[in-house]
């Protein structure tokens, strides 16, 4: 299916600077979040008591919190609305050792005047496992990061192996950013979606990559700018097709899922649009800027297939008994 017509190929190298400077910025802005205002780190990664609760009707916040201040284990927890205002949330930094074994009793106990509800669900983290948590997310992404590099360098060439990696960095500074700006909860939910998108980006500016190396040995143009934009155009319907319809589910999923999803889905949805953005504006342009060399490409690949012609006429010639 042809989303898209096209008489002759779009100019996207020649655009290229200014979504390059787009992205810089983006990815510069990303960064400063990081380092400055930091993540909203949830209690799989902080540690602490999570409690969710349910009204009948809806939540006296305030005589919730003043309940709770009567305890001096949940004197600084905070207490908000969770998806409608009959759910509530209590979060503290005390564990099971501080505020006691069995939790929703104590709470029940605590808030019986607050009104009729009930104990959804207890979560209990300690900051030692916290940290351990952090500390093997980051590397699970380090090690998918370095997989990755390893992979498109053995498929195609180390060029194309640093762009991708590129992109892949630029996708995920963009969504981290998207992430601490919308003070979304960052808990193993958002680390299973941001190792997602790692894998779904790489699979889009890989099949952009593969179609710019069989461009590179069908089309005669030797500008690589001219193959580059030739090649990302045919690929265009189904790249914005297959981002569409990924899209529209996870929208779906969160809109309609509820608050205990909506982490994992708003950031899957800012990864599909930055992913679908970098394989065309951002990873293409850096095999221009890395110096990739087509004649060179092409002679290398003119000097494989010499090689292999020789291996199977030396093969022929043993079979026939001639060598």
């Amino acid at each position: 299916m042809e989303l898209f017509k096209y008489d002759k190929p779009i100019d996207f190298m020649g655009a290229s600077r200014r979504f390059g400077l787009l992205s810089l910025t983006l990815v510069l802005i990303s960064w400063g979040l990081i380092f400055f205002k930091g993540f909203n780190y949830g209690i799989d990664f902080a540690g602490g008591t999570l409690i969710q609760l349910r009204y009948d009707g809806e939540a006296p916040l305030e005589k919730i919190r003043k309940d709770l201040e009567k305890n001096k284990a949940f004197e600084n927890a905070t207490v908000t609305y969770f998806g409608s205002k009959s759910e509530v949330v209590i979060r503290t930094k005390s564990t099971s050792k501080s505020v006691g074994k069995d939790v929703g009793d104590q709470v029940r106990q605590m808030l019986k005047d607050t009104g009729k509800f009930e104990v959804r669900r207890v979560d209990m983290v300690g900051p030692k496992i916290g940290n351990e948590l952090k500390e093997k997310g980051l590397m699970a992404m380090f090690l998918a990061i370095l997989g990755i590099l390893i992979y498109v360098s053995v498929r195609f060439e180390w060029r194309f192996a640093l762009a991708s990696v590129a992109a892949l960095i630029h996708d995920v500074s963009i969504a981290t950013g998207a992430i601490i700006l919308f003070n979304i909860e960052v808990n193993l939910d958002i680390l299973a979606a941001i190792l997602t998108l790692l894998g779904y980006s790489l699979n889009d500016t890989i099949i952009v990559f593969d179609r710019i190396r069989e461009g590179i040995k069908t089309i005669k143009d030797p500008d690589l700018a001219g193959i580059i934009n030739e090649s990302v155009t045919r690929t265009l319907s189904r790249t914005v097709l297959t981002s569409l319809t990924t899209f529209f589910v996870v929208f779906t999923l969160d809109f309609f899922g509820g608050e205990i999803i909506h982490g994992f889905a708003f950031t899957l949805m800012i990864g599909i649009i930055v992913g679908t953005y970098s394989s065309i504006f951002i990873a293409s342009p850096l095999l221009m800027w890395l110096g990739f060399d087509v004649k060179a490409f092409r002679a290398k690949l003119a000097e494989k297939l010499k090689r292999e012609k020789e291996k199977e006429k030396l093969r022929a010639m043993y079979e026939q008994g001639t060598l």
